[in-house]
């Protein structure tokens, strides 16, 4: 293959979503040191060519009123991504929805740790909403609904 090609096709590949899009992509994680299912989900973004950091916390609680996470829309960690903040077991598929579209949220949440969802287990079962927290303060709204095929 002559180096122009392969030039092209990388950066063909660069560009596509879900194929390499996540490469220029820093995250950080904020989690309790013992939680298994956090790392999981961080394991997942990483695998998937997110550059993802991990910092354990003391104090998750204060780390979620930080980012003003609505309290009855806290999950298992916190991670934040270009301005954004992802809360528990949020899928890829939202999470590059929202790097590709950029809408003015403050971020995407999963409450609880959902059956299913990403870092939880494989669940074909799996039924849960992923919910939209707007930055000017309006009504949170359903995403992405995950549910069985």
């Amino acid at each position: 293959m002559k180096r122009r090609t392969f030039l092209c096709l990388v950066a063909s590949v660069a560009v596509v979503p879900g194929t390499g899009l996540a490469a220029s992509y820093a995250m950080t994680v904020h989690k309790d040191a013992n939680c298994g299912c956090c790392a999981a989900w961080a394991s997942a973004f990483n695998k998937a060519g997110y550059a993802v950091s991990t910092v354990n916390e003391p104090d998750m609680e204060a780390v979620k009123n930080s980012f003003d996470v609505p309290p009855e829309l806290w999950g298992c960690h916190t991670a934040e991504i270009e301005g954004y903040y992802l809360e528990g077991h949020v899928p890829l598929e939202a999470a590059e929805r929202l790097l590709r579209e950029r809408p003015p949220l403050a971020g995407l949440a999963v409450a609880g740790m959902p059956s299913g969802s990403l870092g939880m287990g494989n669940d074909p079962g799996a039924d849960y909403e992923v919910i939209a927290v707007p930055r000017d303060g309006s009504e949170p709204f359903v995403y992405l609904a995950v549910s069985p095929d």
